[in-house]
């Protein structure tokens, strides 16, 4: 990771404040208070896949929208996207990189938003990161958090309605549909079966499986298999329909979800579009942040 000279000392001193537990809502208490300048930051996973930029650009014109004269920043968590979109020329910061600049832009108010799906590892490290940045000398004042896209049971109930308006129309009601997710070894995966029993209440036969995490594409051929579907639409439970979409899932490699699927007599129907291009699941991370703003 490139972090520019100018910022190193800010980052070194945010880790050496790094504590072990850490709200989400983190307040200084030192130092004569400095005049009010709020901004927002907006945390992803990122992605290199060029056409998934959309699903970025559509929210941060969303954000922008709903939140004007407030000052936007961004920040990828995965330190492999950024390498690959620097080595495109495309300089994308970490979260503590964007911090420490936004800490010299003299911001004391931030309001981060997490557009991950769930409570992760690599939220987990948000919070930390964000703790440091509040505990230093001069460090903000106040930082808030917003949660990812589903933290909460009414959380799980918007996004089941996003998802069922957001089904193709020609999709017939013996038809099944298919969300891939990521997965993590994190305990917050439990939120994909939650998700799908909310979604399972409205419409039987809505799957959600991950690629790294469980249920995983075993369990879902079992379930079409169980129902005897003949067709699927493959639909990314991810913000952006990036490289695991269009390979892990779309893609005609023989341990693709399409192929696999295909090979257990199931048409498949694969939608490249993340979750971000949807503008009512924009709205769950909207009032997340609108959340936010307001403990500051």
């Amino acid at each position: 990771m490139f972090v520019p000279r100018k910022y190193s000392w800010l980052i070194v001193a945010a880790v050496l404040f790094t504590l072990v537990a850490a709200p989400f809502c983190m307040a200084s208490a030192h130092g004569k208070q400095k005049p009010k300048k709020t901004g927002i930051l907006l945390v992803a996973f990122g992605s290199s896949v060029k056409s998934a930029q959309v699903s970025f650009e559509n929210i941060d014109r969303q954000v922008k929208k709903a939140f004007p004269g407030i000052p936007v920043r961004w920040a990828y968590t995965s330190r492999i996207i950024r390498k690959k979109l620097a080595r495109q020329g495309r300089q994308l910061d970490s979260v503590a990189v964007a911090l420490a600049k936004m800490m010299d832009e003299g911001f004391t108010h931030v309001a981060i938003q997490s557009l991950h799906t769930i409570r992760g590892e690599e939220y987990d490290d948000l919070v930390q990161t964000a703790r440091a940045f509040t505990a230093m000398a001069e460090g903000f004042t106040k930082v808030f958090i917003g949660d990812p896209l589903l933290s909460r049971e009414k959380d799980l109930q918007a996004a089941a309605e996003a998802v069922l308006a957001n089904i193709p129309k020609a999709r017939k009601a013996n038809e099944a549909v298919v969300l891939m997710g990521h997965g993590t070894p994190h305990p917050s995966n439990a939120f994909y079966a939650a998700f799908m029993y909310q979604l399972q209440q409205k419409d039987p036969n809505i799957f959600v499986g991950t690629v790294e995490g469980w249920p995983g594409i075993d369990e879902v051929v079992a379930w079409l298999k169980s129902k005897h579907i003949k067709k699927a639409y493959l639909m990314p439970f991810m913000s952006v329909a990036g490289d695991h979409a269009k390979n892990d899932m779309a893609g005609d490699e023989p341990d693709s979800w399409k192929s696999i699927i295909t090979k257990a007599g199931v048409k498949c129907v694969p939608l490249l579009k993340g979750t971000a291009e949807y503008d009512n699941m924009i709205a769950i991370w909207l009032a997340h942040l609108k959340v936010a703003l307001r403990h500051l």
